[in-house]
């Protein structure tokens, strides 16, 4: 679905951030203001008129908070943190020494975690038991009564962050009657500029998780779900079929084998003249995605990620899932075609696949623009299967 660029990645990442309109993580015009500034492919600008128009907004929001204006003030800060992440999204050439994107990186960090506690909602901080020391994460609640509700264990994949999870996936579920732990693993957010790198045994992180979560009062231990975002598919999918105490699973999307992906840009790469360097050069989500690979892999060159890659597939492991698992497929998806089917084949335990198509607005990888129809197939299956169980 082409979105304000002939440019596939600035058109997907332009589409990405107005989709979080849904829960007031956006504002169109603001995003169409921000868009008609930046030209086909210049990354310097799409970060440069992303940051204006976040450091604009986030202005607004504390006007607003510092006047008593608790909505408003909310509202502002929710787009501001989606708008620096935005801004931030391609400084990847070597993110471990660029001042602005760490700056980039804290601002959507600090402006989520202002406007949570302007939320209508219950919401903790958490820092999550991990091995020799913390994985950052957020506890949403639906009230605070203090009822044990059914809770979504929920993490995102390659490049998004635990504070642009509340806008993909919380603010829908809290909506619904359902508590959710939100965290960052290893390789994503925060742990990436601490060190922490992707691991493909994620059983290694969501067990940690489901001991936590297992201490929270609010927390209905029968009813416990694990729902992973893009490269999250694998990762939830690789973790559930060693952490048994789920009720259910979604894999947003199915992620049978991320190596062939990875795989795959080195056999492009090696059809063209000049190879990898002329590919990343006129490629800009190729570019993105080794440097990106890089950086929260830990690694040095494309040799050393395609083989830290070969890790990263469900075969031998799909089939030691036990718990009823959705698989959720987008008809256009640039990243992982046909990959959510070969999921599903391998896939031994109650299942289910929903496929959502271009010609109703959800065939971008993970549904991008379409937030509302991912939420409530997503949930409503799992209303289903909860009901059932």
């Amino acid at each position: 679905m082409k979105f304000l660029y002939d440019d596939e990645s600035f058109s997907f990442e332009a589409l990405r951030a107005a989709g979080y309109a849904a829960y007031s993580g956006a504002d169109l015009g603001e995003v169409l203001v921000t868009c008609r500034r930046i030209p086909e492919g210049d990354e310097d600008a799409w970060s440069a008129e992303w940051a204006a128009t976040a450091a604009r907004v986030e202005h607004i929001g504390r006007d607003a908070l510092a006047a008593g204006h608790r909505v408003s003030a909310r509202e502002a800060l929710l787009r501001a943190s989606n708008y620096y992440r935005t801004a931030d999204f391609y400084r990847r050439e070597n993110p471990a020494a660029d001042a602005e994107s760490a700056r980039l990186a804290e601002a959507s960090r600090q402006t989520f975690a202002d406007a949570a506690a302007l939320l209508d909602t219950p919401v903790r901080a958490l820092r999550i038991p991990y091995e020799d020391t913390t994985l950052p994460g957020y506890l949403f609640l639906v009230d605070d009564s203090g009822a044990p509700r059914p809770t979504v264990l929920y993490h995102g994949g390659y490049d998004s962050t635990l504070e642009e999870d509340y806008l993909a996936l919380a603010a829908g579920a809290l909506r619904r009657g359902y508590n959710v732990i939100a965290f960052d693993g290893p390789g994503q957010g925060l742990n990436v500029r601490e060190g922490l790198h992707f691991r493909p045994d994620w059983e290694a992180v969501v067990i940690p998780v489901v001991d936590y979560a297992l201490t929270v009062p609010e927390v209905d231990a029968e009813r416990l779900v694990l729902i992973g975002t893009s490269l999250g598919g694998y990762l939830a999918a690789r973790a559930a079929a060693f952490e048994h105490r789920l009720a259910a699973c979604v894999l947003h999307d199915g992620v049978f084998d991320f190596h062939a992906a990875v795989a795959a840009i080195v056999d492009r790469a090696a059809s063209l003249p000049g190879g990898l360097e002329a590919l990343t050069a006129q490629n800009t989500g190729t570019r993105w995605a080794v440097r990106n690979g890089l950086w929260t892999y830990g690694l040095s060159d494309m040799e050393e990620l395609v083989k830290a890659t070969e890790a990263y597939t469900l075969a031998g492991v799909a089939d030691r899932i036990t718990c009823p698992t959705l698989v959720l497929d987008a008809e256009n998806d640039q990243f992982f075609k046909g990959q959510p089917q070969r999921v599903l084949e391998e896939l031994t335990c109650q299942k289910e696949l929903i496929t959502f198509r271009e010609d109703e607005g959800g065939g971008e990888h993970c549904h991008e623009g379409a937030l509302s129809l991912f939420h409530q197939r997503s949930f409503d299956w799992l209303d289903t299967v909860l009901a059932a169980a």
